[in-house]
């Protein structure tokens, strides 16, 4: 199953195992911006924009298209979001509707009369919705919109009949923090999810929780294991539970023993950004500072180097690329500290380059070895310069206080690190210029270089 523009507009289509015979299953007359199956794949829950306050799919239509036809164009808005990172607030929420798979039946609206989206504005996926095992229900996470929006992280867990749509049960109303990614176990009884602690920081651990379906009961577990998880998947057995997380400029693929907590890593250095579970391992996505993302595979806890199965870019086999190294040194408060060095491109030994001084945005973020479209340190070392990152203070994947230790010090703590990280850089690796160089960053990376135009003579 797949999203795909292919007949004008994106709907849910299926194909055989090797991409052939596809067939459209959706035909809605509305984008469907994320979808899920059910257990038995006889439904498909789907994300659609729509005026929260219409009846029918009809209503949004028709309003969209008299949107289009006005030649004015002024907006009315009486609470915020007005623009939520680059998209405008146009009115209209992702709500959730439930399809028959088969095309028999209406769409069942589930989430009717909620005020607020599902999957979350702006960076939200399908992972925040999933089916109940009976395949009767939805659960899903989402924060009230209201007048608080934009300062809120109150995302809960609803759940909700397809018979009764409407009808939500706050699953999670005891925490005020966020709630996110609902998984079942493969024997229904247990939905895993994650969990910040502290409202209104975005920038808390994601911890994991188990709640027992029959009680309610729920559970922490690997609470002392000080990394923030990304989405879960339950191993067949119910076992286990894997999760990828940041770790110290590495993002890993993890198992965690449900029963004892117990966290083991099972990838080493690069950025795995999806996997899968296959009869004898994993297949995931991988990609690495020299490298956009490839398909690799690994057998269970074994020892052996990933296996990579894809070639997706062969051109790129005949291009030079920097060589990057991680470091570390102590910065504020004596504290250890990472960064890459990265040698330009068809570096010689002895030369000296000009340096990229690159600075990450977040602030609680990271510059890891990983791939990005947008800040490329591999642009640089192409174009003839060395690189230097730092993940200064308040950096993710280096433990929850690490992070937090740039709260209510934006400015001093980070450039402390920064100008350290800098003179470290400098002492170890001879071929960097220091007298040649420029400091460049974006968002809090852009903050960060007014505070250095400010802050550091010379």
């Amino acid at each position: 199953y797949f999203l795909s523009g292919r007949s004008g507009s994106s709907q849910v289509w299926r194909a055989e195992a090797d991409g052939t015979a596809p067939v459209q299953v959706t035909n809605l007359p509305l984008d469907v911006n994320a979808y899920r199956l059910s257990p038995d794949a006889s439904k498909v829950a789907v994300s659609l924009a729509v005026f929260p306050d219409c009846a029918d799919l009809a209503c949004t239509v028709d309003r969209n298209k008299a949107v289009t036809d006005d030649p004015a164009t002024g907006q009315t808005y009486d609470r915020m979001f007005v623009r939520h990172w680059d998209t405008w607030n146009d009115h209209t929420q992702n709500h959730l509707f439930v399809l028959n798979v088969d095309g028999s039946g209406q769409p069942v609206h589930v989430t009717r009369g909620f005020d607020g989206d599902t999957p979350s504005k702006p960076f939200g996926d399908e992972s925040e919705f999933t089916f109940t095992p009976d395949n009767q229900g939805v659960v899903f996470s989402a924060r009230e919109a209201g007048k608080s929006e934009p300062w809120s992280t109150n995302f809960d867990l609803y759940q909700v009949a397809i018979s009764a749509p409407g009808q939500l049960t706050n699953l999670t109303d005891a925490n005020d923090a966020w709630d996110t990614g609902p998984v079942y176990s493969p024997d229904g009884r247990t939905l895993a999810y994650r969990a910040m602690a502290r409202p209104g920081f975005e920038a808390d651990k994601y911890a994991i929780f188990l709640r027992d379906v029959a009680t309610g009961e729920t559970r922490q577990i690997a609470a002392d294991w000080d990394r923030s998880a990304d989405s879960l998947q339950w191993s067949r057995d119910g076992r286990t539970l894997y999760t990828t997380a940041g770790d110290v400029g590495q993002t890993r693929l993890f198992s965690i023993d449900v029963r004892r907590g117990t966290v083991i890593p099972l990838t080493g250095e690069g950025h795995v950004s999806a996997f899968q579970q296959t009869p004898s391992g994993f297949v995931f996505a991988q990609d690495s500072l020299t490298r956009p993302s490839e398909l690799f595979v690994k057998t269970y806890r074994g020892r052996e180097m990933p296996a990579r199965i894809t070639n997706v870019n062969p051109q790129l086999d005949a291009l030079a690329f920097g060589e990057a190294e991680q470091f570390d040194f102590p910065g504020w408060n004596n504290e250890t500290v990472h960064g890459y060095v990265i040698k330009p491109a068809n570096y010689v030994e002895g030369q000296k380059y000009p340096v990229a001084f690159l600075i990450h945005g977040g602030p609680q973020g990271s510059f890891g070895n990983g791939w990005s479209y947008r800040w490329n340190p591999g642009t640089y070392a192409g174009a003839g310069y060395a690189v230097v990152m730092i993940d200064f203070h308040g950096s993710t994947g280096y433990g929850q206080a690490f992070t937090d230790s740039i709260s209510q010090h934006w400015g001093d703590r980070p450039f402390e690190d920064l100008q350290k990280g800098w003179a470290a850089a400098q002492s170890k690796y001879s071929f960097l210029d220091g007298d040649n160089a420029c400091a460049l960053g974006a968002s809090y990376g852009g903050y960060m270089i007014n505070w250095i135009a400010g802050n550091w003579p010379g």
